[in-house]
């Protein structure tokens, strides 16, 4: 029977907590061949995995994969998932879809890495300029070394030395972007940043998201290369722009001579040329990674005709090769190849509209359970991309969505979801549809969801 929407329902914590263990527990005697495998890599791996945040999934150690193909993984404890985390956006695609496949091990066969060009990268950067609508493209490893390079030709052209980048935001592991705001509003280091080279605050300005008179004030001191800006911020939790935010931020950055960057890393889930094509968005710089090689590590960066010149006038081309920007492996013709195959078969436009249709139901069914429980939750999507937080209102910046998560809770829920066969992201409650997601995973999903709400309320 549907509760009384009007009322509130509050999670006791002791119950959370009681269910925790529980989950836990059947974790642990669910996953033996995990958990002897993750004992093993404990004595040759840094606290047991490849790298340090595979620690973050619930339970006391991750899971060991054994197959992960279209829109699901099966662990070496032969538990299947729906795969709705799909590498955190790096398997936007699928799990080895098979156009990538085919193009990878074709390619392979006649050659991995060059140092010269393909013709699928030409290919490539078509392709790309038809969908974002920026004419000239080079190619990376990492959305991170796209963001990297383009901050660093951004620098050079406008003879510059800040960046400005959103509190909270996420670009990769670029030192310029892991900077925070104090409660006096001083930039500090964000909390975790692992040895940063210099003090934040002499390479960085920060401002709040959808802020922009803070914006404005960032950028009238007039030494701001470039603003790095994610079109909808997406690591804590879904955060939305407000209406006309995204015109005040270009009107300003032209105003001030500050280039403006696009990380669309994330936000491609919004559409085939992600959320500045579906939303008329012209960057002067747009970076973008993991999704368009199916998996196969790729990045790339485009930019207008009118930056290219200014880049290519700036250019020594005798040191070229040390200047800061590329490196040996970067547009490799196994990295061309897959993100063909994966832009021309897989990441279609017809494939965006079923991936989004799938986001929206997901996004129905959690706002349905909230509903029906009364719950002080909220769930928000863009495109094929949905997550839940655990407050009422949406937030305006990313302090405010920091502000509004819940450790407990989203450790619970993703233990709750993992015991039962659906895989979310770790880090925040994050599902994603792929080309190979269907209706019967997101409804699997909604079903679980129910289930873990309707014990925390009793």
């Amino acid at each position: 029977m549907a509760r009384d929407v009007t009322v509130e329902t509050t999670i006791d914590r002791s119950r959370l907590a009681g269910l925790m263990v529980r989950e836990v527990k059947r974790f642990t005697e669910t996953h033996p061949e995990s958990r002897r495998i993750h004992a093993d890599a404990v004595k040759v791996l840094l606290s047991g995995v490849p790298m340090n945040w595979m620690t973050r999934w619930p339970g006391g150690f991750p899971i060991t994969v054994a197959e992960a193909r279209g829109a699901r993984v099966t662990d070496v404890d032969g538990i299947e998932y729906v795969d709705l985390c799909l590498g955190d956006t790096g398997a936007m695609a699928g799990h080895a879809p098979e156009a990538t496949v085919a193009a990878v091990d074709r390619q392979a066969r006649r050659g991995i890495t060059t140092m010269l060009p393909s013709e699928d990268a030409t290919w490539v950067g078509a392709e790309l300029g038809r969908r974002f609508g920026l004419p000239l493209w080079q190619f990376t490893l990492s959305a991170t070394d796209a963001n990297r390079f383009a901050i660093r030709l951004c620098r050079e052209v406008t003879r510059r030395s800040k960046v400005l980048v959103y509190d909270h935001c996420y670009h990769g592991s670029v030192d310029e972007t892991f900077a925070t705001l104090d409660e006096a509003g001083r930039v500090t280091p964000s909390f975790g940043n692992i040895g940063p080279p210099v003090p934040p605050a002499e390479t960085t300005r920060v401002v709040l998201w959808n802020d922009a008179a803070a914006l404005e004030e960032a950028l009238a001191q007039e030494d701001v290369a470039c603003v790095l800006a994610e079109p909808v911020m997406t690591n804590v939790g879904i955060v939305l722009p407000d209406a006309g935010y995204h015109t005040a931020l270009r009107e300003l950055t032209r105003h001030h001579g500050t280039l403006l960057i696009i990380d669309e890393t994330h936000t491609i889930c919004a559409g085939p040329g992600g959320y500045t094509a579906a939303n008329g968005l012209e960057p002067d710089l747009l970076t973008i990674g993991k999704a368009i090689g199916g998996g196969v590590p790729c990045g790339a960066y485009g930019m207008s005709a009118e930056l290219a010149e200014r880049v290519l006038a700036g250019t020594l081309w005798e040191v070229a090769d040390v200047g800061g920007v590329g490196g040996t492996l970067a547009g490799n013709p196994l990295s061309s190849a897959a993100m063909r195959a994966t832009l021309d078969r897989v990441l279609t436009d017809e494939a965006f509209e079923r991936m989004i249709a799938l986001g929206e139901r997901f996004e129905r069914g959690v706002a349905g359970v909230i509903e029906r429980y009364g719950l002080p939750w909220h769930v928000v999507r863009v495109g094929c991309r949905s997550e839940y937080l655990f407050a009422r209102e949406r937030p305006r910046n990313g302090r405010e969505a920091a502000e509004s998560m819940d450790a407990e809770l989203d450790a619970f829920m993703h233990l709750y979801a993992l015991n039962r066969g659906v895989l979310l992201t770790p880090f925040h409650m994050m599902a994603l549809m792929s080309p190979a997601t269907t209706e019967v995973d997101v409804d699997r999903h909604t079903a679980v969801f129910a289930e873990a709400v309707g014990e925390l309320a009793g």
